[in-house]
This record gives structure tokens, C-alpha cells and sequence, in this order.
């Protein structure tokens, strides 16, 4: 196993939580690491068809039969369990008795809001990171092989490529999760639209624009993008209001968890086609801001992550809220180093009323300074947020 950073605070919320739940996209390695983390609970799948049946028919005689120290893996599958949960913790009042896993928030927020809060510690588990696959000397030695093949474990520990694995795991996942939650009939419509939503990364979310390509209206694009979210496929980055007395962007900006699915679904075959492809900087953006997602999840910190644009056109990628401060970030796709880059950095330093730093992400292997902004390469991301 490829060793997650989750880890550690998952182990740690187990002695504080009657139930800890893991939740994420299909493949991220949920399932092995909630077995490596606990080797002495019992494991049952629920994506099993005949254990589905029996957990479904009798949910407390099934949750009986468990016994103690029990993982339930795609725990969504029977949403009855939540209710019967919460009588058996309440009774025992043991820490650590059940570990969950799912991924399909939208099911499993809803049940554990009704049934669970204060009894459950909530996680969330994303491909993997720069920071991870570098610690296990697996991180690709360009951005485009990584933009490329994507974080899902699956394709480091058995040594597959994107073209072997991720179209099937878009059909078999993507569509057939899409399919449950929605009973979509236009399957060919939101196959469109996630090719779409793929050729927008880093772009302002236009649910009208999206519907017209797609031949289907507003509100069904809505709730698509509301399935693929709560599926861990996309992610949106919403904008930053503190008011600098300028009318700012309201509309949020459109990311996929995993990179590797936005290649395959843009018919991507190799990571040189990235380099000459005009999305470059679009999926080096996306590659940026989504391992800065991960990596805060992992962390079990809140990924207060924005972007700033107002309406004259002056923009940063991304903006971190730490807490303390705000930090900005541009994100470059390029290895060579222009001043102009720091410009929409400067105009917001500007605006800003606090004292800050800059930063600058580029395509490079060496970190440096310039002048009062910090200018990193894509490999040292993970250092920022240690």
C-alpha cells in the first residue's frame, strides 16, 4: 500500500468516535487503508449482492451478526443501516466500533445529519497527492505524465496506464453511480456533458452554456453537476468577496478532482499531446488547485481555497485563507520566468490591507525568491501546507 496521509488521523478519530466514515471518489483507496488501518476489524462489503440483501431485509439483525469492531465499505448502499447505527453506539459507547466507507456524499450526508452528528468523524480521501507519491519516489517526472495518469492508486500499484484503466472506470462508476442516484435516460447527453465539463476546467461554470451544448435545459445541468460533486468527480472554486470596492465575478470556477479522467475524457493518449494541447495551462491550474484540495482534505483541514477576478479583468488563480492571512497564488504553466507574471499579484497586493506574501507555481524543478514573491516548483507544493 501506498501510504496516506489520512492515516494517522484516522487512527486518532477512531479513539475519540464511536464511528469514523471515510469518504470519497470509487478507487481512491478507501477500502485499503480503512484494512490497513484497523487489520482487526471485520471486513464486509456491501457492494456484495447477497450481504446487500440480508443488511437490507433485516438492517439491526444484520448489525447484530457483525459483532464488535466491524468496517462497512460503500455504506450508502443501505441507508436503513444509519438508523440502527446510532441506537447500537448510543448503547455500547465504545470508540472506534464502526469504520464506514462511501462515495456518494449526497446519500450519506443526508443520513448521518439525520441520525449520526456527534457520533461520527467525517473523512475525506482523494486520489493521491503530489506529496504522497513523491514520498513513495512514485511522482512522474513531468507535470504532463502526472496531469496525464492522474492519482488513482490503482494505476501506480499495479503498474497500469490511463488508456488500460480509466475509460472502464468512467463507465463502469462515473455513468452507472449517475445512473442510480438520477435514473439519467439521456446517457448519451451526460456523456457530452462530461466531456464538456472536461473542456472547461479552470473556466467560470455557465449552467445555460452547458445546457444548450448538452440539448438539455438548465435545471437538469444543475442537477447533474450536483451528483458529480457529491460523487467526488468535480469540485468548484468559488470567488473570494472581501470588498476591494471593485464589482468582482460571482460565478464559480469548474475543477476535477483527478486529472487523469479530464485526459481520458478529452481523448488525451499521452502526455506530449498535453504540451501542445491549448488546455496546458488549463490542466496545470487544475492539477495545482486540485492537490492543494487534497492535501488540506488529507490533512483534515477545511479547504478554504477561493479565486479573485473583478470585472475588469485582473484575476488570481487561487487564493488559500489560512486564517491568519490570506495567500496568493498564480499558477503558471511554463518553465521560464517573466515579470509579467506578477502583475494581477501586485495589483492585489495592492488592494489587500494586510501585509501578505506572494507566490508564483510554475513548471520548473528549483524553488527561488523574486523581489517579495516565492516561486515554486509543482514538485514542492506540499511543502507550503505541512
Amino acid at each position: 500500500m501506498i501510504p496516506r496521509t489520512l492515516q494517522s488521523k484516522l487512527i486518532l478519530a477512531s479513539e475519540k468516535f464511536p464511528i469514523v466514515a471515510v469518504l470519497g471518489p470509487r478507487q481512491s483507496g478507501k477500502s485499503t487503508l480503512v484494512r490497513t488501518a484497523f487489520p482487526e476489524h471485520r471486513y464486509i462489503s456491501l457492494e456484495d449482492l447477497d450481504v446487500r440483501q440480508m443488511a437490507e431485509q433485516d438492517p439491526h439483525g444484520f448489525l447484530q451478526q457483525t459483532g464488535k469492531k466491524v468496517i462497512l465499505d460503500e455504506v450508502q448502499r443501505v441507508p436503513a443501516l444509519f438508523s440502527y447505527l446510532q441506537g447500537i453506539v448510543d448503547e455500547r459507547q465504545t470508540c472506534g466500533e464502526f469504520i464506514l466507507t462511501g462515495s456518494q456524499n449526497f446519500l450519506l450526508m443526508e443520513k448521518i445529519t439525520q441520525t449520526l452528528a456527534g457520533r461520527i468523524s467525517l473523512m475525506t480521501l482523494l486520489p493521491l497527492s503530489i506529496s504522497e507519491l513523491t514520498s513513495a519516489n512514485l511522482l512522474p517526472t513531468t507535470p504532463e505524465q502526472f496531469i496525464y495518469q492522474g492519482g488513482f492508486p490503482r494505476l501506480y500499484a499495479q503498474n497500469l496506464t490511463p488508456e488500460e484503466w480509466l475509460p472502464s472506470y468512467i463507465t463502469t462508476y462515473l455513468e452507472r453511480d449517475v445512473y442510480d442516484l438520477l435514473k439519467v435516460r439521456e446517457l448519451n447527453a451526460f456523456r457530452t456533458f462530461l466531456q464538456l465539463c472536461a473542456g472547461r476546467v479552470g473556466q467560470l461554470v455557465n449552467l445555460s452554456s452547458l445546457g444548450n451544448d448538452c440539448g438539455v435545459n438548465y435545471n437538469t445541468i444543475r442537477s447533474w453537476l450536483s451528483i458529480l460533486e457529491a460523487s467526488y468527480v468535480i469540485f468548484q472554486l468559488h470567488p473570494h468577496h472581501q470588498n476591494f470596492n471593485k464589482r468582482l465575478i460571482k460565478m464559480p470556477k469548474l475543477y476535477f478532482y483527478d486529472t487523469g479522467i479530464v485526459c481520458s475524457l478529452l481523448g488525451i493518449h499521452s502526455p506530449a499531446e498535453i504540451t501542445n494541447s491549448y488546455l496546458k495551462g488549463a490542466l496545470f491550474e487544475n492539477m495545482v488547485v486540485a492537490d492543494f484540495y487534497k492535501q488540506l482534505c488529507h490533512q483534515q483541514k477545511k479547504p478554504r481555497l477561493y479565486f479573485w477576478r473583478d470585472k475588469t479583468g485582473h484575476e488570481i488563480d487561487m487564493i488559500y485563507d489560512r486564517g491568519d492571512r490570506l495567500l496568493p497564488f498564480e499558477i503558471k504553466s511554463g518553465a521560464t520566468f517573466q515579470e509579467d507574471f506578477l502583475k494581477n499579484l501586485r495589483y492585489w497586493n495592492k488592494l489587500y490591507d494586510q501585509p501578505t506574501e506572494s507566490h508564483l507555481i510554475m513548471n520548473r524543478e528549483i524553488n527561488s525568491l523574486y523581489k517579495d514573491c516565492h516561486i515554486h516548483s509543482w514538485k514542492t507544493i506540499g511543502n507550503l501546507l505541512a
